[in-house]
């Protein structure tokens, strides 16, 4: 009887324990739940997110000044760029911020989107524009790392794949085109609406169109390592009946919004404003502006390129405050009448190491003198540090669009489509290249109120001509201009330039820079490296990866397209 008892009162307090831990877990689970947040969360609104995210996570896009840009010597001077990509510096941090911002953010929505939206009549639309924007933002993670999560990339609470596979770049580019083909076809504009869209509004004919030029893209990409099914597909994608990139209208744009500059913690996860134009404004405007290197600027100046002072400017900077980039004495035109030199910063450089050998004096500098007699800096009494070029101030908006793809830089590809011998129809490789230039010109007057006339354009193509080069020549001719449009939308910058080889640039070494500086290696890398902690959060994955490259986590080893 004690012993029947004891049961019965050991029974009861297994019961009260257990009653009291449920109430427990409800009382815990309703305050650990915000109200305000939504158990589900509509997939237009997480690919608003990921377009967003693209341009506007200033966490994110700090990569572009530190690494991407220097690495095209598109911009030189400025400390961030100099001391990371400029003078080869490896930095686990600066490297990582694709992979740890995009991985866990776009596409981690896009991907929700696409498998909640997989098989539903009522979001064929939504679905399809997720998964074409997931394979834009996978482009930049396999173009910048190599070999990554794709298949199984975003599936942890889905599928409950905390480790995922580190697919080949291969394995990756041919899903890109499966599943690009199926998402255009899949496009109808009879069924769901696609709603909060900042790119194409909705548009699912531009959405049609984005998917074929994508893939005239990759299949441009791998050419030099898989020939065959990089013709087979681009010619696919030219043949779509949904069609491609025409012209200007079809441009892949995210549109943002004008907001005040500033650098408060809010503003890393405030996604409205173009964070990279903010960015090159820079969070110490007045010193540490966006600078230019010396071969992009002298690329355009020794070819009386109409864009040299479209995209390139010199300014006394500082009156400038952090939250105002309107501030600025603007000496350009002064020094073309005058005859100055302009002192763009070679790769590896510093705006202010070397100082600048030449300068100038006007009257506008002797205004300047007095009104900042203790931050002007003068040498017998030239102006000297102002003749550095920097970014203009048209590009320093933060409603400036976000650039995907562009119809000029559809005319390159089939440019050199045509040019490779691909049935690309009649046009011919000069006519392709001339729209392409006449495009790119166009979309800086367009889109940032640049001024370049029409007749400035058409004597610019008249005295390059490339109708008499040979078929290389040629080729070097279309990814130059491809490498000036793509200012402004630097990883495709970048990955075009390690696939076609043009233009030919020269390590920092050969510019006069102390190769023994250059930390990082002598070569400019042509890959970024896979995050440290990789090798402890997905540690099979990632050792796979490595030995794929030969053990090594080099940025000096090729991604798998890369042949040049």
């Amino acid at each position: 009887m004690k012993r029947y008892k004891s049961y019965i009162k050991t029974a009861m307090c297994m019961a009260l324990a257990l009653a009291f831990t449920a109430c427990s877990d409800e009382y815990m689970n309703d305050m650990n739940t915000d109200p305000s947040k939504a158990e589900n969360i509509d997939p237009n609104s997480q690919l608003t997110f990921a377009e967003l995210q693209t341009y506007g996570d200033l966490g994110m896009i700090e990569i572009y000044r530190s690494y991407i840009g220097a690495f095209t010597q598109q911009l030189m001077g400025c400390w961030n760029t100099t001391n990371y990509g400029g003078q080869h510096k490896i930095d686990n941090n600066e490297m990582n911020r694709f992979w740890t911002n995009l991985y866990t953010t776009g596409i981690k929505n896009l991907v929700d989107a696409e498998v909640k939206t997989e098989g539903d009549e009522n979001k064929v639309n939504i679905h399809a524009a997720a998964v074409i924007y997931k394979v834009y933002l996978m482009s930049i993670i396999t173009d910048t790392y190599g070999d990554a999560p794709y298949s199984e990339a975003a599936r942890g609470f889905i599928s409950g794949i905390t480790s995922p596979r580190y697919d080949t770049q291969e394995e990756i580019y041919n899903s890109f085109f499966t599943e690009l083909t199926e998402a255009a076809a899949a496009l109808d504009d009879k069924k769901d609406e696609i709603t909060g869209d900042v790119i194409f509004n909705g548009d699912i004919r531009k959405w049609k169109k984005l998917a074929n030029s994508l893939r005239m893209r990759y299949a441009m990409r791998i050419s030099d390592v898989s020939p065959q099914k990089a013709q087979e597909e681009f010619e696919k994608a030219f043949t779509d009946p949904a069609g491609y990139m025409t012209s200007a209208d079809d441009d892949a744009l995210i549109e943002y919004m004008e907001l005040t500059f500033n650098f408060g913690q809010e503003a890393y996860t405030d996604y409205r404003r173009n964070a990279l134009s903010q960015l090159y404004f820079g969070n110490d405007p007045a010193n540490n502006q966006t600078y230019i290197c010396s071969t992009f600027f002298n690329t355009l100046k020794d070819n009386d390129d109409p864009r040299t002072f479209a995209l390139t400017r010199c300014y006394f900077d500082k009156g400038l405050t952090q939250s105002n980039p309107n501030n600025r004495i603007d000496l350009t035109d002064e020094m073309l009448e005058l005859g100055a030199q302009f002192n763009p910063s070679k790769p590896g450089e510093f705006w202010y190491e070397p100082w600048p050998d030449n300068g100038y004096w006007s009257e506008i500098i002797a205004d300047l003198k007095e009104r900042y007699p203790d931050n002007t800096n003068y040498s017998n009494p030239w102006l000297q540090d102002a003749t550095r070029p920097k970014l203009a101030q048209n590009f320093l908006k933060s409603d400036n669009p976000g650039v995907v793809m562009t119809y000029a830089e559809v005319e390159f590809l089939l440019a050199e489509a045509k040019l490779k011998g691909w049935n690309v129809g009649a046009t011919s490789v000069e006519q392709h290249y001339e729209n392409g230039v006449k495009a790119s010109m166009a979309f800086l007057v367009d889109n940032y109120d640049c001024e370049i006339d029409d007749q400035d354009i058409n004597d610019y193509i008249a005295n390059h001509p490339i109708s008499a080069l040979s078929d290389e020549g040629k080729k070097e001719a279309i990814n130059t201009q491809a490498w000036i449009l793509h200012f402004h939308n630097l990883s495709e910058c970048w990955a075009n330039i390690r696939r076609s080889g043009y233009p030919k640039l020269k390590s920092p070494a050969e510019y006069g820079y102390a190769a023994d500086k250059l930390t990082g290696g002598y070569d400019i890398p042509v890959r970024l490296c896979y995050p440290i902690l990789e090798s402890s959060y997905n540690k099979e994955g990632y050792q796979e990866a490595l030995d794929r490259m030969g053990g090594t986590n080099s940025w000096n080893i090729p991604v798998w397209w890369d042949k040049e």
